[in-house]
């Protein structure tokens, strides 16, 4: 599926999610958001894709964040920002979403990758919460994101100075999971993303769902949740499957049922 500002192809299992806007170093806009929006209702829960995968077009930048451009003169700052929630759609998925960052994430283009459960950049990236610049704060998820991920101190840091980290700075904090050289970081983000594609689809869904709805509730609350999701899985086919696979030393055939 091509469009004006977002391409989706489904490579066997794994689907990919192309921001194409590099004339805009990839600034997030309505029609961004609505394709987004788009591909969430065509690949999420019931489609036979087990990974997403999210990467930005051309070199050099991931997304520079939202277009202010097409902001200029609007009075409804509130509708705005319903019309331009692209971290939310991406956080939605119900399949883990590994972002591919081929360069600079500013801005809501960090706070798209926050989104993601795995982050894999060029080690030429740069990133920053610069929207305190603007005399603004981040919008899509950034401050309870961020925060979650790297640390409360940081967080602030990062939000309030709106500071820029290069790759290995990234990396030190945990805000990404790998670097890789430049130009060079689709292959081992999709690597990582068919690897996990080979898992059973369900099995993946419950996992990510155990590990995030669990950050939010108590400890007790979690280990039920985990339990919960782990019966569940014991009434699928693909658990069946899995079983048997092993037992005649074989592939699995999972079928996300």
């Amino acid at each position: 599926m091509k469009t004006d500002s977002v391409t989706f192809q489904s490579q066997g299992r794994v689907g990919v999610i192309t921001l194409n806007r590099p004339e805009s170093r990839n600034a997030v806009n309505r029609q961004v958001t609505a394709e987004l929006a788009e591909i969430r209702r065509h690949a999420g829960y019931g489609s036979e894709l087990s990974v997403i995968l999210l990467t930005g077009a051309g070199s050099g930048v991931f997304s520079i964040g939202t277009d202010d451009q097409e902001n200029i003169g609007r009075t409804d700052p509130e509708g705005e920002l319903a019309a331009l929630k692209a971290a939310a759609i991406i956080g939605s998925f119900d399949q883990p979403v590994i972002a591919a960052v081929n360069g600079d994430a500013f801005g809501q283009g960090l706070e798209l990758i926050l989104a993601c459960d795995v982050r894999i950049a060029s080690r030429n990236a740069r990133f920053a919460m610069d929207q305190i610049l603007k005399n603004r704060i981040p919008w899509d998820g950034g401050t309870q994101r961020l925060s979650r991920l790297v640390g409360r101190a940081k967080a602030l840091e990062m939000i309030l100075s709106g500071m820029i980290l290069d790759a290995d700075q990234a990396l030190d904090i945990g805000l990404i999971n790998r670097a890789a050289p430049p130009g060079e970081v689709l292959p081992p983000a999709m690597k990582i993303a068919e690897e996990m594609a080979g898992k059973g689809p369900i099995a993946l869904r419950y996992a990510k769902e155990a590990i995030l709805r669990g950050m939010d509730m108590t400890l007790e609350q979690g280990f039920r949740l985990e339990a919960d999701l782990y019966f569940l899985l014991h009434t699928t086919r693909d658990r069946t499957e899995g079983i048997t696979a092993f037992r005649e030393k074989r592939p699995p055939r999972f079928e996300g049922r």
